[in-house]
């Protein structure tokens, strides 16, 4: 179905969106997201080359006339002053004007590498605005299982499900919510994760055991009447649960074994997973990185931070930790 936003598109923008989604496969969600950075800096031009009124509100500005002589005049400055104009004026923080960089950039990178309709990119040197390393937040091994021993819900077999799958296998949110049945052979799940990239995870016992408890609950009929015949997860209407529904169950079991009020969401029991596996049960880092659908190594050496505790165990394990001063140098020093 043909999105609302593209009726606001110039021709030139929807053809790098179709091409995005189409050729280069990249989720909706990020193309969504490329749409909305875009017509952001589109808004930017008109205004900055007298266009359109810069007494005019910018959510009112359409877009669609847009030449695309716009596009092709603009240079990197330009880029840059728009970069500047959202930190000052909209609040933007690094990281979302750097999703803004990467916007432009394959934009500009399409209209001269896949279209030609450009002979050279300007925007070809366009940096990223330097983001601020911050270690993940997770949950300790004993809060992932505090929270396993608070979940009492009115669904408590499929909230106990996706938790355990959360906290051992360190999906997705979305991954976890396009999960359909016929994902799970033996073992094994697949997973469809960033850019529509499949992967393989195994499923240890806890994971095979709160699935085949929540499927027995669900097939019975007691609590759900199945109407999506493929999703996992379903919530109470008996279609695929949504991203919302899980991010507020999530909440609630936290609220419920006191661990609310840490900034605690499903994102971040993927950043337990990964943490707990990679420091309390040594998973190699390349492995590890299999495991979460990681494009880069260096994503995922973000959960090779190390914890207070690790610092005090180093400190108790050198060699010269039973040193001390002798008493009786000391006492001659003294003398």
């Amino acid at each position: 179905m043909k999105k609302e936003y593209l009726n606001d598109c110039p021709e030139f923008l929807q053809d790098f969106l179709f091409y995005m989604e189409t050729i280069k496969g990249r989720s909706e969600r990020t193309v969504d997201g490329y749409y909305l950075d875009l017509r952001s800096f589109i808004r930017f031009l008109l205004i900055d080359n007298n266009i359109v009124s810069e007494d005019t509100d910018y959510k009112e500005i359409k877009i669609s006339d847009a030449s695309f002589d716009l596009i092709k005049n603009a240079t990197r400055i330009d880029a840059m002053r728009f970069l500047s104009e959202f930190q000052r004026n909209h609040d933007n923080e690094a990281k979302a004007r750097s999703r803004k960089v990467s916007a432009i950039r394959s934009f500009y990178k399409y209209l001269t590498v896949s279209s030609g309709k450009l002979s050279e990119n300007p925007m070809l040197n366009l940096e990223t605005p330097k983001l601020k390393k911050a270690l993940p937040k997770y949950l300790t091994l004993e809060q992932a299982l505090e929270l396993l021993t608070h979940i009492e819900t009115t669904f408590t077999e499929r909230d106990f499900c996706i938790i355990t799958l959360f906290l051992n296998c360190g999906m997705r949110l979305s991954e976890l919510c396009g999960i359909n049945l016929h994902d799970i052979r033996d073992n094994q799940l697949k997973l469809l994760g960033k850019g529509n990239k499949e992967r393989i995870v195994y499923l240890n016992n806890s994971c095979l055991d709160a699935i085949e408890n929540y499927l027995k609950v669900l097939n019975s009929g007691e609590k759900v009447k199945r109407v999506d015949k493929n999703a996992l997860f379903l919530n109470r209407n008996g279609k695929r649960i949504s991203p919302r529904r899980v991010e507020q169950i999530v909440e609630h079991c936290l609220k419920e074994a006191g661990l609310d009020g840490m900034g605690i969401s499903p994102h971040k029991l993927r950043h337990t997973a990964a943490t707990l596996l990679y420091q309390d049960a040594g998973v190699d880092i390349r492995v590890l990185k299999e495991l979460l659908g990681h494009e880069s190594l260096s994503t995922t050496e973000i959960y090779t931070h190390v914890s207070n505790k690790q610092i005090e165990d180093a400190s108790n394990k050198s060699p010269l930790k039973n040193v001390k001063q002798s008493k009786k140098k000391s006492e001659q020093k003294k003398e």
